[in-house]
């Protein structure tokens, strides 16, 4: 069986780094890797070339029987395929919902990797965690290049300079390691999230965590925030508001999965932030949370710097692509066997992470 990678036309990331490649290689596997797949990510087509042939774009499409990406490959391509490919990649069925029957219709079996379930047994594949955590630790970075006063507090003989005050809009795993990176930096920290099992995470890293009372329950909800009454929202905005005059630096991390993302920091509350302040906002591609985020653009309102951007974790892609890979390579572990790839729906992660699936089975190597 050939499993091909391929080089993204619009991310740094790859979707395997040379070591992965060891990791998966069995009896019965080839592996063909576009020739600088890896390049934007600073991995050579030599490291590649230990473990398979580097071939060009052409061939990987054509021959490969299993095909992995960090994006869905373009429609476009799709009649360069080898009839009946398997395809792994961020395929995102949430955003658009068409993609799965499209894929259906060419006999096209594929599996969305942002559709593993985040439960404990899938951490060690959960691609969406692993991208979130550098995310938040490139919010904090990125804000703090473009605030207009230190973080950490300072006593210098010209007078002490008090911390920073950083507001954090949701407390998920990019939340949660945008608070850690703000505290590293010496910056007073507090926090909001509607999922109150938040509260001791937030906690423990050193930062405040503000209640709005009345939130609806989400222990069922699988780790994701979820839809929350007009009612409370509106007590949420109210109360941001109050915490974001005060704050220099709002990093904006709150989203619901397959909804827009609730508005909590609106034009009013902008009007009132002090000039040099900085809002990162990385609900962006989603629709932001705050209302005057334009996504992938920096824009200055009344001096305040807003920064709508979803995409932060391909600001490091070497690391990025190490843990993409890895977790790659553990949900790869459940598909391939003795040379074969052979998904087992009975598993709940293979079950719910394929999102097209082809009537006949892959033919043995």
């Amino acid at each position: 069986m050939i499993i091909g990678l391929i080089k993204e036309t619009t991310d740094p990331r790859v979707a395997l780094v040379p070591a992965n490649l060891s990791k998966l290689t069995q009896p019965g596997f080839e592996f063909l890797v576009e020739s600088g797949a890896g390049a934007n990510a600073f991995f050579s087509d030599d490291d590649y070339a230990a473990h398979g042939r580097v071939t060009d774009r052409a061939e990987v499409l054509r021959s490969a029987d299993l095909l992995i990406s960090v994006h869905p490959l373009p429609e476009a391509e799709w009649s360069s395929l080898k009839p009946g490919a398997t395809l792994v990649a961020l395929f995102q069925p949430y955003v658009d919902p068409t993609v799965a029957e499209a894929l259906d219709k060419k006999g096209f079996r594929a599996f969305s990797l942002d559709m593993i379930p985040r439960t404990t047994l899938a951490q060690a594949m959960d691609i969406l965690s692993s991208m979130a955590s550098i995310s938040g630790y490139m919010a904090v970075l990125l804000g703090a290049t473009h605030l207009s006063r230190y973080m950490p507090m300072m006593v210098t003989a010209a007078g002490t300079i008090k911390p920073a005050k950083v507001l954090i809009l949701g407390a998920g795993v990019a939340g949660l390691q945008a608070i850690a990176m703000a505290r590293r930096l010496g910056a007073s920290v507090e926090a909001f999230d509607t999922r109150q099992a938040a509260k001791e995470e937030v906690e423990s890293l050193g930062a405040r965590f503000v209640e709005v009372e009345g939130a609806v329950d989400d222990r069922g909800a699988g780790g994701y925030a979820v839809q929350q009454s007009d009612e409370f929202l509106a007590r949420q905005r109210a109360e941001v508001q109050a915490r974001a005059v005060k704050a220099d630096m709002i990093i904006a991390t709150a989203q619901v999965r397959g909804r827009k993302a609730p508005v909590l920091v609106t034009a009013e509350t902008i009007n009132q932030m002090r000039p040099g302040s900085v809002i990162v906002d990385l609900a962006a591609s989603t629709g932001g949370n705050c209302g005057l985020t334009q996504n992938n653009q920096t824009i200055q309102h009344q001096g305040v710097t807003i920064i709508g951007d979803s995409n932060l974790a391909t600001h490091l892609p070497q690391d990025a692509s190490v843990l993409f890979g890895n977790n790659v390579t553990n949900f790869l572990k459940l598909l391939l066997k003795d040379g074969t790839l052979t998904p087992d729906f009975a598993n709940e992660i293979i079950r719910e992470s394929c999102v097209a699936s082809r009537k006949t089975e892959p033919a043995a190597a």
